[in-house]
């Protein structure tokens, strides 16, 4: 593939059908915008499939789509959140990250601008992970068919030999972690979604946890279950453990942690924060004798200095998750009914 002009920016004009054509519109916006800036040396192959090398373990792949209202958030983008969400679904097999593919559906009449924006930050989201992007497609479709821009990544990783995370290893007397504060992600697309003004600014949490679980992994190998808990939030991702493993939970509500202006603005709007979205978080399941060590490594990460010990797993044949009051009473933590808040992610 040729070289391109580094001065090339798309500051202006809007997508049009010829860009998705398969004629020199399309070539040119590969080229001087999604090339130019997601490039290396896989992607600078030029053909149709990437021709990758593969370390020894065992493969995980994982595919997402992201379809987030509205595309820029405090904190984040859908171009970077389409790179943190599939690489922490990867990295939730205990497994390290090697490559990603990005899919784009652009609607005509899309800024330009905006998709240059949205590619940067998914360049710099794969970047700062050390995973980058070496294949990927795009399509446009007609306006109104369309809400600017959607984004489908795949990831591909490989697990080390001797770990094996998966849901169906929780077991009763086992501990629940938790990598930090919970309703982050949420709570910011909803302030920029309905305009709301805090007294400080809540951003998103979408972080790439890959970092984080490699530390943990070495530190304890023989970790039961990894989940990042986003859409349904801590609530569903729990409820979605206990079925899988035919076991119970029961949880602490003053150890998990949650910022006051998140706590304060969920109680503002009338939502649980148990059940808002999460995408730089992580819930562990391990053995309680391993429990307080596992706790300071994920501590001594930059995205685990919140992390607590919030409950343990119990024997429960009805896989309720319940959950100690701060009023002393007990409450089951249920599935969400419906979509407390839709599109965000």
């Amino acid at each position: 593939m040729n070289m391109v002009d580094k001065n090339v920016s798309y500051r202006s004009g809007n997508v049009d059908m010829t860009h998705g054509g398969g004629g020199r519109a399309m070539a040119d916006l590969i080229r001087d915008l999604f090339h130019r800036h997601l490039r290396n040396p896989i992607l600078d192959q030029g053909n149709d499939a990437a021709l990758i090398e593969v370390p020894e373990g065992r493969l995980v792949m994982s595919t997402d789509g992201h379809v987030i209202s509205p595309l820029f958030f405090p904190g984040g983008d859908i171009g970077s959140l389409a790179v943190h969400g599939t690489l922490n679904d990867v990295a939730m097999t205990g497994a390290r990250p090697l490559y990603l593919t990005a899919g784009f559906i652009l609607e005509e009449g899309f800024p330009l601008a905006d998709l240059e924006r949205i590619v940067m930050s998914m360049a710099q989201a794969a970047n700062d992970a050390g995973v980058p992007v070496i294949t990927g497609d795009t399509k446009v479709v007609e306006k109104g068919k369309g809400d600017g821009v959607f984004i489908t990544t795949t990831g591909l990783g490989v697990v080390p030999d001797g770990v094996r995370v998966s849901a169906d290893r929780a077991k009763p007397g086992q501990a629940i972690l938790l990598s930090g504060t919970i309703g982050d992600h949420g709570v910011a697309i909803l302030s920029k979604r309905e305009n709301l003004e805090f007294e400080t600014e809540i951003l998103s949490d979408s972080a790439a946890l890959h970092g984080l679980v490699a530390e943990m992994v070495a530190a304890v190998p023989d970790i039961a279950v990894l989940r990042d808990p986003t859409r349904g939030g801590l609530a569903a991702t729990l409820n979605e453990i206990a079925r899988a493993a035919n076991v119970g939970m029961m949880l602490d509500e003053a150890a998990i942690p949650l910022k006051p202006d998140v706590s304060a603005a969920c109680e503002l709007l009338g939502l649980d924060p148990l059940y808002v979205a999460n995408e730089g978080k992580l819930v562990c399941l391990c053995e309680e004798a391993d429990a307080d060590k596992l706790l300071a490594v994920m501590k001594a990460h930059p995205h685990g200095g919140n992390a607590a010990i919030i409950g343990h797993v119990t024997d429960d044949a009805a896989n309720l998750i319940q959950m100690k009051t701060g009023f002393g009473g007990t409450r089951v933590v249920d599935w969400l009914a419906g979509e407390q808040l839709p599109r965000i992610c």
